[in-house]
Formats: C-alpha cells, sequence, structure tokens
C-alpha cells in the first residue's frame, strides 16, 4: 500500500474516506479546522459542509445517521459545549449509520479560552472514546470508530489534541469501504425521545455500557509492550509517544480506548509490576480508573506530572527530577511584541475610536479580539462565542436598575454573529435593550484560516450558495429600525456613528464591513510614507497599533513600507497631513470593498 505523510487532521479526513463516510459537518475552529478542508478533498463521494455552529452540525450529522449514511462531524474542544445538547440525546438515540464525533482539544490554550478534557463528555454522555498517539492511528481510529458506532448502535467520540492533530508522520493508506445506501425509515421509539421513549432508551444506554467495557478489554489498540523491568506506563494519545523517550525500559500500556475503562486488561498489566506511572494531557481521567481498580499498587499521576499545559519528553523528564528546564537567560529582558492586528485590517480603525471615546467593548471569539491589547485597549470582557451581545444586556440591565448607565458596545465578527449572535441581538430587541452591537463584517471566517459561512456566498464544496446580507437580515428580518452600514477604513464616518448610537436611548447595530486584508495577500500595494518636515512626533499614528508604523531615532514616525498595505487610515488620524501614499496611483488596498471582493475581484 503506499504511503503519504499526513498531519493528524488529515489522516482523520482520509480515514473518513476509506470508512465509507458519505457525510461531514463542522464548525471551523483551532486544532480541528483542517478537517473538513481535507475531507472536501473526497467531495465525490463524501457530502462536505460548514455549519453555522457546532449544534447544527452535530445534528446535521445526526440526522444524516438516521438514514444509514455513516456521518462525521468536526469541532475543537469548546465547540462541544455548543454541541452538548444533541451530544446526550445522540447518546440515547444511537447510531443507525455510524456517528463519529471528533473533538479537538487544545491543551496549552494555543488558540483558546480554556483547557477543557472532553473526555468527560464521552463519560458523562456514556459514549466511547477513542484517542489516537499519532497520525497512522488517526486514520485506523476512524475506521474502527465506524465499526463500533454500528456494531454497538453508539455515538463514538474521538479525541485529538493540538499536537496530534498538527504533527505529521507517515500513514499507509488503504481502499474505500463501500458505505451502505441511506435510506430513511421511522423508528419511532428510538428518535423520538419523549420522555416515556427516553426512559426505554436509557435502559439500553447502560446495557451498552456493559458490552462496551468487555468490549475495551479485548480492543486490539489498547496494546502491552512488554519491558525490562518491574516499572509500567499507562498513557494515552500523543502522551504515549513521550512516555517511550523517556522510559526505555518499562513496559506500557497503551490506551487507544481509555473509555469504557479496560477493567480486566488493566489488572493483567498492573500484576506484574511494582510502579506504575499514567501519562495523559490534561485531567487525571485514567488515573482515577486505575486508582479505583488497583488502590493499593504504586501509582504516580498528576502528583507528578502537570495538570496544565501540553505534554512534552521534557515536561515527563522534567517532572521526574530528570532535566531542569529553568531557562538560561532573563526572559523579562526580551523587549516585549504583544500580537496586534495585521497592517490593513479592517478593525483597526474601529478600535481606535472606540479607544479614542473610551467606550468599553464587550468582545467575542475572532481575530478581532487582539483589540483588547495596547496600544488600541479596547474591550475588557471577552467570554465565548456570542457572549459580547448577551454580556452586554446583562450588564445594561444591572447598571440601570441602579439608575445607572455606561458607554458601552458589543463588537463581534460575522461568522460568530451567524453562530451564536443572532439569538443574543434578539434578546436585546426583545427585552428593549438600549446599547449598540457592532458586526464586523467581513464575509469570511478569518481567524482560522477564512472558512466559508452564510455570508460569504460559496459552500466549502465550492458552490455559490445565497449570500445572507447581515444589515437586510437585521433591518428587515429582525425589524431594528437604527441598523447602518459603514465602511472599515473610514475613520471619521465611524467616529460619528459611534458617538450618535451610543447615545441613542433605542437598540441599534452597526455593521463595519471590509473584506480581511489577508484575501490579498499576492497584492503589491502602494503602500504609505512619512514627511519628516510635517511630522510633529506626536504619536498618534502609533495608538493605532499598525506593525508597520513605529518611530524613529528622532522620534518621528516611520513605515516600514515592506509591512505596509496602504490602507491609509494612518494618514486619517495624521492632523498634520505628515502621511501620504508613496504612489498615489498605485494598487492601494482602500479601493477593495467588500462588495468588489464579493463580486470575485480578489487580484
Amino acid at each position: 500500500m503506499a504511503k503519504e505523510l499526513l498531519s493528524g487532521n488529515e489522516a482523520i479526513a482520509r480515514g473518513a474516506y476509506e470508512a465509507g463516510v458519505t457525510f461531514a459537518s463542522a464548525y471551523p475552529g483551532t486544532p480541528s479546522t483542517e478537517i473538513l478542508e481535507n475531507v472536501v478533498r473526497y467531495k465525490e463521494v463524501i457530502h462536505a459542509q460548514w455549519g453555522v455552529n457546532e449544534k447544527t452540525a452535530m445534528e446535521e450529522a445526526l440526522g444524516a445517521s438516521f438514514t444509514g449514511a455513516r456521518a462525521l462531524v468536526a469541532m475543537k474542544h469548546v465547540g462541544l459545549n455548543v454541541a452538548a445538547d444533541p451530544l446526550f440525546s445522540a447518546s440515547y438515540i444511537g447510531a443507525t449509520g455510524a456517528l463519529i464525533i471528533i473533538s479537538a482539544d487544545d491543551p496549552g490554550m494555543h488558540s483558546s479560552q480554556n483547557e477543557q478534557d472532553n473526555r468527560h463528555y464521552a463519560i458523562a454522555a456514556k459514549i466511547p472514546v477513542l484517542e489516537p498517539s499519532d497520525s497512522q492511528e488517526a486514520k485506523d481510529m476512524v475506521i474502527e470508530a465506524v465499526k463500533i458506532s454500528e456494531s454497538f448502535d453508539t455515538p463514538v467520540l474521538i479525541r485529538m489534541t493540538t499536537r496530534t492533530s498538527h504533527s505529521r508522520s507517515a500513514v499507509e493508506l488503504g481502499e474505500r469501504l463501500e458505505p451502505p445506501v441511506p435510506e430513511y425509515k421511522s423508528d419511532f421509539f428510538k428518535r423520538n425521545l419523549l420522555p416515556g421513549n427516553a426512559r426505554r432508551r436509557h435502559v439500553l444506554v447502560e446495557e451498552r455500557q456493559k458490552k462496551l467495557a468487555v468490549f475495551s478489554d479485548d480492543f486490539k489498540y489498547n496494546t502491552v509492550i512488554k519491558g525490562k523491568n518491574r516499572i509500567g506506563v499507562v498513557a494515552s494519545g500523543v502522551s504515549y509517544q513521550y512516555g517511550r523517550e523517556v522510559f526505555p525500559d518499562a513496559s506500557f500500556l497503551k490506551l487507544a480506548m481509555p473509555y469504557p475503562f479496560p477493567v480486566n486488561l488493566f489488572k493483567r498489566f498492573a500484576a506484574k509490576l511494582d510502579t506504575i506511572y499514567i501519562l495523559e494531557e490534561n485531567d487525571p481521567i485514567i488515573e482515577t480508573f486505575a486508582r479505583l481498580v488497583e488502590p493499593g499498587k504504586k501509582i504516580i499521576g498528576k502528583d507528578v506530572f502537570p495538570l496544565l499545559g501540553e505534554m512534552s519528553q521534557d515536561v515527563v523528564q522534567a517532572s521526574l527530577k530528570l532535566k531542569d528546564l529553568t531557562p538560561r537567560f532573563d526572559v523579562n529582558t526580551i523587549p516585549r511584541r504583544p500580537p496586534s492586528l495585521c497592517t490593513g485590517c479592517p478593525h483597526t480603525a474601529l478600535f481606535y475610536n472606540l479607544g479614542l471615546q473610551k467606550v468599553n467593548s464587550r468582545g467575542d471569539i475572532g481575530c478581532y479580539t487582539l483589540g483588547a491589547l495596547p496600544p488600541l485597549s479596547a474591550m475588557d470582557t471577552c467570554v465565548d462565542m456570542g457572549a459580547s451581545i448577551t454580556v452586554l444586556l446583562g450588564i445594561e440591565k444591572a447598571l440601570a436598575k441602579a439608575e445607572k448607565t455606561i458607554k458601552q458596545v458589543a463588537v463581534i465578527g460575522d461568522s460568530t454573529f451567524f453562530h451564536s449572535g443572532i439569538t443574543g441581538l434578539i434578546d436585546v430587541i426583545y427585552n428593549k435593550g438600549q446599547s449598540t452591537v457592532v458586526i464586523l463584517d467581513n464575509s469570511i471566517t478569518a481567524m482560522t484560516g477564512h472558512q466559508e459561512n452564510p455570508g460569504s456566498g460559496t459552500t466549502l464544496m465550492g458552490e455559490t450558495a445565497p449570500r445572507i446580507d447581515i444589515v437586510k437580515l437585521v433591518r428587515d428580518g429582525l425589524g431594528l429600525e437604527h441598523t447602518y452600514e459603514v465602511d472599515g477604513y473610514d475613520v471619521k464616518a465611524i467616529k460619528e456613528l459611534l458617538k450618535r448610537e451610543i447615545l441613542r436611548p433605542e437598540p441599534s447595530v452597526i455593521v463595519v464591513r471590509r473584506p480581511c486584508i489577508l484575501l490579498y495577500r499576492k497584492a503589491k500595494w502602494s503602500p504609505m510614507r512619512v514627511d519628516g518636515e510635517a511630522c510633529t512626533s506626536c504619536k498618534v499614528c502609533l495608538r493605532l497599533g499598525c506593525p508597520a508604523i513605529s518611530s524613529d531615532a528622532d522620534g518621528k514616525a516611520f513605515i516600514n513600507e515592506a509591512l505596509c498595505s496602504g490602507c491609509g487610515v494612518c494618514a486619517q488620524v495624521c492632523a498634520f497631513k505628515a502621511i501620504s501614499f508613496v504612489d498615489d496611483k498605485g494598487l492601494h488596498s482602500s479601493s477593495i470593498t467588500l462588495e468588489s471582493y464579493l463580486s470575485g475581484d480578489r487580484s
């Protein structure tokens, strides 16, 4: 068989192809995004689509499973919080066609607001969980998950983590299994969870658990590797790879299926060992089961290894005091370089104005969260997807009860608005809120790498789709009269709109429109330059936080032309007209509007 070097996410997609999956859905989120982007490579045999959020994606996959089709749904770990409602129902309903749920956890929070361990969800929902340790297993686990799902009438959760998702290793490719022909057959007692039906299904779930526990003991990917001493290591996921390097002579129990926990297999493994180390990322789930099964055995887990962050060879060795990870230099001596919005980002002018007007901003999940950092410092709360609007309303109502008010707005991106912001805005309208919501519309899910959304006009499959106009949706659909749109590069227009709408004693929405500048990576924009004679060193332009702008040895503003995208926002904030285009007739990003982008002008 041929081999390819695949990332874990690419291997999951390949596994879906080989397993005979015919439907796949997801909402993009790091570190899971590339799964659907690679599933679409097989669009001749798999229908792949972005849901507007993880809940809709889960329910769509469940619906596909109702027909006997094999379905896969993928999301990052916090996405499973959004999809938890259908997850628990799906456990009771089971799987007519296989239902595979990919949860990509993010130990270390590289791009997340927490590092929850989603194996807890599998335990709570009473469904089996698989944990691949490399790309080959990621592909193989999808195929095994399909078999388990259809054999035991259960959804199966595959837990990936950041390293297994993004690291690459060789994968042996196989042939595609012939999928069943989908056909919908009504099954009232199985799929209609009226309380009477649900009670009967719960009995079946408990019986299924017992069968899965027996299966886990003999699952072929739960493997024992004999060592040379009486030290044992139990490991799952990528932690297994780290353990093999740190404990070369130990015996290993590699748990590809940590739940249901293989009680008898663990007992047999532990019987001949004096000491057992447990290596797993995040929470002590395997460790908890192991201690319950063998309370008298010397087990070393999270009492030594860290609960927080990613595991690695170095971390394992340092935890055992085999390696010193103390930095060899004082990190405080390194100049700080906080992350910032991109040069030419169409969100910059809004955050600049919010800071200028000292408006408290309720933020949301997306790259615009960078507006919270200096020098913009224009966002002081960020909770979860869609929370900007609802938190805004809660603050407003609580203060109103005490006859107080503050200047505040909610800031949310277009994809997040579709995801879970719409319901919050309906709450604002229904409950007679008086605050202003700002929607940053670049018609793409930018932070995760430009995935399509309902405002893009195209689908994941590359097909043209109806484009949902946010302004029309809010004004005509929700009936919010005070709905306005403004150009993301127009500093003065944004300033005046904010000033007016924040004082309005009614709810209002401002839609700030411009395409993401990174959609034009190949463009060679005419940059801006500073007239040193006219510059007064007032440093107002530096408050934009644009990575292209700094100051020279004389304190004058300096623009790095290699970084500048020529959006012209800095020229607008300069009261002394010291900034201008290097080439007035050149290609300026300010000439690219959202309309021109959506019409196909992407040169």
